[in-house]
């Protein structure tokens, strides 16, 4: 028979035991799993990033590349989703010549941040030139005077007829600047109807109609810059360099009849219209005037 005081003995120490275990589950850490997400390249993405939090910078990790010219003329941050051919567009300059003017190696290698020139090297981007005058230097000689003609010396002098003076060269003709690049005979592009007008935050050119197969001409005189299917919602794309203020951009065509460094001729046949990249068949029609969409329906002549 068990007695009263061991049965209440067993009882408080089991207690005791109880109270303990909760104790220790108390002040223990509670661990959970680490979040973790990913990003579609496969990469591993900080919780505090995932989450919308903004993560501190890797004090480790080397500036982008041109930094140091953020900001000045003649330079152009690279922003998510650009690419070279891109960065061409909005500048308005050929993409190889980018290319060639940063040194890159791999066209297809861009960081965010980046800093690109996107001027001729031997161009000023501020449009200043800093060459010093040069200042002509003048030499003196002592005259050569032989014993005993000092006295006849300035009578030949006066006796000799006066030097004609040479005439100046003409001054070389004006080099090709701003005020001649404006002037480009303009030419429509498709013999379309216009079915999307100009508008600069939707719709960066005009939407020209046409059947799969219509030609598509160069609006000006000029030198492809890009021919191929490289910018996202463009398609096949022709980009046409006209001179220093002006290209055009040609997309959606169903064919491209040019390669890049190509010489065009206004009204010459370049691409056939088609849909690559968009709902129905129609030529995306650009006028950029240094980079800048403008309204191509102010240049073209009318109809």
């Amino acid at each position: 028979m068990v007695s009263t005081s061991g049965v209440l003995m067993s009882f408080k120490t089991g207690a005791c035991i109880a109270a303990a275990l909760l104790l220790a589950a108390c002040a223990s850490p509670t661990h959970r799993a680490p979040v973790e997400d990913r990003n579609v390249a496969g990469g591993r993405v900080p919780a505090a990033v995932a989450n919308g939090v903004t993560a501190p910078a890797d004090p480790a990790k080397p500036p982008p590349p041109g930094i140091e010219n953020a900001g000045k003329p003649g330079y152009y941050s690279v922003k998510p989703g650009d690419t070279l051919i891109r960065v061409g567009l909005e500048t308005g300059q050929n993409w190889r010549d980018i290319m060639r003017w940063n040194n890159l190696d791999n066209p297809n290698v861009l960081e965010v941040g980046q800093v690109l020139r996107v001027v001729p090297l031997a161009a000023d981007p501020a449009g200043v030139s800093t060459r010093p005058v040069a200042v002509a230097r003048v030499e003196s000689r002592p005259l050569d005077i032989k014993p005993g003609t000092a006295a006849s010396a300035p009578a030949a002098a006066a006796s000799e007829p006066a030097v004609t003076p040479t005439p100046a060269a003409p001054p070389p003709p004006p080099v090709q600047g701003k005020e001649s690049d404006e002037d480009v005979n303009w030419m429509w592009p498709a013999a379309g109807s216009v079915i999307a007008g100009f508008d600069e935050a939707r719709n960066k050119g005009l939407g020209i109609s046409g059947k799969a197969g219509d030609p598509v001409y160069a609006a000006a005189d000029g030198r492809v810059v890009y021919a191929g299917s490289g910018l996202r919602g463009y398609g096949n794309l022709v980009i046409v360099k006209h001179n220093n203020n002006y290209l055009t951009a040609y997309a959606h065509n169903q064919t491209l009849l040019v390669k890049e460094d190509q010489t065009v001729r206004r009204g010459q046949k370049i691409a056939e219209m088609g849909s690559t990249d968009t709902d129905r068949v129609k030529l995306h029609f650009e006028i950029r005037r240094q980079g800048k969409p403008v309204d191509p329906a102010k240049y073209l002549p009318p109809r």
